[in-house]
């Protein structure tokens, strides 16, 4: 982040160049008679030894967006700061618009392409407003979903591009770090066909050891049902258990594509792996990768077929240090400000602070952040400390404030911040606050009689 008062306050990744090169490719084979799974089936409960930090079953009325807590919408042709057409030449402009992402009412996202009169190209993006999704030291990470690619194939079905997939945290903020800061691709498909690809990408492009834009990927072919005739689980395990460090790529539980840490030099997989990621959701249409297998959309390409999404679950096993579902956190350890279980108007990006990592930034008054399951223990916290920095214009500041269990409930404490300098020069400011006992959810919130961003903050915790 520039120190100048033209801050952006929406920072989202770009889309890759992938030209994926494999030597065999399943082209759109026939659905068999065996049933197709249910369209509304719940999340897996987690297995023995894995905690739950992330969960959308996509409940809700049918015809609504997403849940804002979790998701937030990337709109437009590319990200202010970032690469035209999301970095590949796809054609289409995302939107926020229920024609385009919604709900079906049966517990499914449906991510929708769309077409006008004249032509013109919608689709939709999501993104968790969670970037922290990392194994712990010696655990594993599984980020899994179950989908149904959009059900058209054949010369219908040409420049179509849906994806699940992770980028890395460093990105937002950025722009122009990819790939270096790594990219994990953990289902694709194009133009109709019986194929999902699954690729991480690194190090430097064109080239460079992780050999982009294609990347270090592999290709399967759906079982049972085609990928667009039924719903399959799309899985990716990042393991740090193991002595060489991998990432495991899954079809309907089935291991079939591998990427192992000596694979590359270890300054390259630090710098891909090194920090969180964030998942995102989309249909593409044209690009990079539909080129590589024959182009498209074109006039006879057929809009309106979405790709149908029935969960999106994140799992951590291991390690030590991951918290428990609900939170599990101790008031009176620090806290990350990126480790937010919801939020409203933040953004996420590499911070120079001492110990590195990530703070966050874009905070202007009405913006909020999250914590869920703060625990304060039996004797009361009656201090706050918060690690903010500012480079407000002179005359901007505000308050940063902390409610418990609801926004709407009155502040416990708060204190002032302006310019401290700079967007990275960080400070910490003590607050006192009213005793606090018990379990509760925390919120930050952001007060300003002014609309400009006023402060970012790394990490707070609680004291008596």
């Amino acid at each position: 982040m520039s120190d100048t008062s033209g801050r952006l306050r929406a920072r989202h990744p770009f889309r890759r160049a992938f030209v994926a090169v494999v030597s065999t490719l399943g082209l759109a084979a026939a659905a068999t008679t065996a049933a197709t799974p249910s369209a509304s089936a719940s999340a897996p409960p987690p297995p023995s030894g894995w905690n739950q930090l992330f969960l959308d079953d996509f409940t809700g009325p049918a015809g609504s967006g997403v849940n804002t807590s979790n998701w937030q919408y990337a709109t437009g042709k590319g990200y202010p700061g970032g690469p035209a057409n999301w970095g590949t030449g796809e054609i289409e402009t995302m939107t926020s618009s229920t024609d385009n992402v919604s709900l079906d009412g049966n517990g499914n996202l449906r991510i929708t392409p769309r077409r006008d009169g004249a032509g013109n190209w919608t689709s939709g993006r999501v993104e968790t407003n969670r970037a922290d999704f990392q194994p712990p030291a010696g655990g594993r990470l599984r980020v899994e979903s179950r989908i149904q690619v959009p059900n058209v194939t054949g010369a219908a079905a040409k420049g179509y591009w849906p994806a699940f997939w992770m980028l890395g945290a460093p990105y937002r903020g950025d722009y122009w770090n990819w790939p270096a800061v790594g990219e994990l691709d953990i289902m694709e498909n194009t133009q109709g066909m019986n194929t999902v690809f699954a690729t991480m990408h690194c190090g430097t492009s064109p080239g460079g050891p992780c050999n982009e834009t294609s990347g270090i990927g592999s290709s399967t072919t759906c079982q049972g049902t085609t990928c667009q005739a039924g719903f399959h689980t799309y899985r990716m395990e990042w393991d740090r258990s193991t002595s060489v460090e991998e990432i495991r790529f899954y079809l309907d539980g089935v291991n079939f594509h591998t990427v192992r840490a000596n694979q590359v030099d270890a300054t390259t997989w630090r710098n891909a792996t090194d920090h969180g990621f964030f998942i995102i959701l989309n249909v593409a249409m044209g690009g990079g990768f539909p080129d590589a297998f024959g182009g498209g959309p074109d006039a006879g390409t057929q809009p309106g077929s979405p790709m149908v999404v029935d969960y999106v679950q994140v799992l951590s096993s291991g390690g030590g240090t991951t918290p428990p579902p609900t939170g599990g956190r101790d008031a009176y350890s620090t806290i990350q400000a990126e480790s937010y279980d919801g939020q409203s108007g933040v953004s996420t990006e590499s911070t120079s602070d001492s110990g590195g990592g990530q703070n966050v930034g874009s905070l202007a008054g009405g913006d909020w952040l999250h914590f869920k399951g703060v625990d304060f223990g039996s004797s009361a916290a009656r201090q706050f400390n918060a690690r903010v920095a500012s480079g407000a214009a002179s005359g901007v500041s505000g308050l940063v404030e902390v409610r418990l269990d609801s926004r709407s409930n009155a502040p416990v404490g708060s204190f002032a911040v302006g310019n401290t300098g700079g967007w990275q020069s960080w400070r910490t400011i003590p607050a006192n606050i009213s005793s606090v006992t018990g379990t509760h959810d925390v919120y930050l919130t952001f007060s300003s009689g002014q609309p400009q961003d006023f402060v970012n903050v790394n990490w707070f915790t609680f004291g008596h």
